[in-house]
């Protein structure tokens, strides 16, 4: 009986999906979900690139295709097996052990990015098992990104066997020039990297002790650590958002900023939300603005936040004084029931301010406070343009910039980030 048995026993979707056993040094394993992929290669050239870690590395392509998908996209797919069927030959001594799977079968019908992604990751795990290694690493990538030279060796060297990290997000980095795309979608990106990294410094500001990207090509997790989240879901879109916050809850989760990620700008309609989706509206569109948070939200979250301990020290019969202290915002999403019912909640099953602390934010989390966002900016306050927002929050913060070219905006978000300033 392996460590995860019964996860793989009750949680999985399907059998063994690859039947060679794995090498018993296996250390990490890529799971690479690919639909419609035109350059596959790119990012097995960039892997194979990479310095090699201390431990056997595989990767697992898992090719597949949603429901509804056209003959187009089969063709793709199939060109994408034969083209990882030739690197392999190509590149015979390659440190990389490469696996694919054709789930673009009727067996793997009306499969979108979170199946696929859940078939790779569960499968990882099966071969982990098999080695009775929970402290193997499976690492998240997309099939259309490249990667810093140093990835295996900064993952696997960040998140050490027996250590107390189990999983983290790794720093990524758009391209903001080429001329593989219109220079449209170049300016497109720039300004979505900069929304993610203005929201991540937002909630910085505003004191949120669990500030992490969510991007799914830039995930590492332990076996055991998946195993304990209960996988990875399977959603069209934003499978990765929920996977994370899962992790985070569950402890050990951090920032990884020693190595990069380099996702492709792509446009794409593919799934409702995200990268691609918002690329492709914002490099179609008139104004080629970007709208992202009022910074005053992050203003109000942080008069909120501020409070956390008072909720503490306060008996639950004054809960309902503290409610209506509450910034306006806050107080507007959440209902007073609500309130109530959560603060004693909290206080009724810990017994320090610092477990206290922790049960409050797994209860006012990262997705708690995406569905605050959009609640407030639909009535209470407006949107404005993502630099118009990303230079309030760095003057509010005590730093001086002032250029209103995103790129040279999000390159000051990108050292604010890696910890340069």
């Amino acid at each position: 009986m392996g460590f995860a048995s019964t996860y793989l026993k009750e949680r999985t979707l399907y059998p063994k999906l690859i039947g060679e056993a794995p090498h018993r040094d296996t250390g990490i394993i890529v799971v690479v979900p690919s639909c419609n992929e035109p350059s596959i290669t790119n990012l097995l050239d960039s892997l194979a690139s990479c310095a090699e870690p201390a431990c056997a590395t595989e990767v697992i392509i898992v090719v597949n295709s949603p429901a509804g998908a056209g003959p187009d996209v089969r063709n793709a797919n199939i060109a994408t097996l034969n083209e990882t069927a030739e690197w392999k030959i190509r590149n015979p001594r390659s440190f990389l052990k490469l696996y694919t799977i054709d789930a673009d079968t009727s067996q793997f019908c009306k499969w979108g990015v979170g199946m696929a992604r859940k078939a790779g990751m569960d499968e990882a795990l099966r071969r982990f098992d098999e080695l009775e290694r929970p402290d193997g690493i499976i690492l998240n990538i997309d099939a259309d990104c490249t990667v810093e030279n140093n990835y295996f060796t900064e993952v696997y060297g960040g998140i050490p066997a027996g250590g107390n990290r189990s999983a983290c997000s790794i720093y990524f980095e758009h391209p903001l020039e080429g001329k593989e795309f219109p220079q449209a979608v170049y300016r497109a990106i720039a300004q979505y990297e900069l929304h993610l990294r203005y929201y991540y410094q937002g909630l910085c500001f505003a004191g949120f002790p669990n500030v992490h990207h969510t991007v799914g090509s830039a995930i590492a997790v332990k076996a055991m650590a998946y195993l304990k989240s209960g996988g990875m879901n399977r959603r069209m879109a934003g499978e990765d958002f929920y996977f994370i916050q899962k992790l985070v809850s569950a402890g050990g989760y951090f920032n990884l900023n020693s190595t990069t990620v380099y996702p492709s700008p792509r446009p794409s309609a593919r799934v409702p939300f995200g990268t691609g989706p918002t690329i492709f509206r914002l490099a179609e569109s008139n104004s080629g603005e970007l709208m992202t948070y009022n910074t005053d939200a992050f203003r109000e979250l942080r008069a909120f936040f501020c409070m956390t301990d008072s909720f503490y020290n306060t008996s639950n019969n004054e809960n309902h004084y503290l409610y209506n202290e509450l910034p306006e915002s806050v107080r507007l999403f959440i209902e007073i029931e609500e309130w109530n019912r959560a603060i004693c909640e909290i206080k009724g099953n810990t017994a320090s301010l610092k477990s206290f602390r922790k049960r409050f934010y797994d209860w006012f989390n990262m997705f708690r406070i995406v569905k605050y966002m959009n609640f407030a900016h639909e009535d209470i306050m407006k949107k404005k343009p993502v630099v118009e927002s990303a230079l309030e929050l760095l003057n509010e913060s005590g730093h001086d910039f002032y250029s209103g070219d995103p790129v040279a905006l999000l390159n000051f978000y990108r050292s604010l980030e890696k910890g340069y300033l």
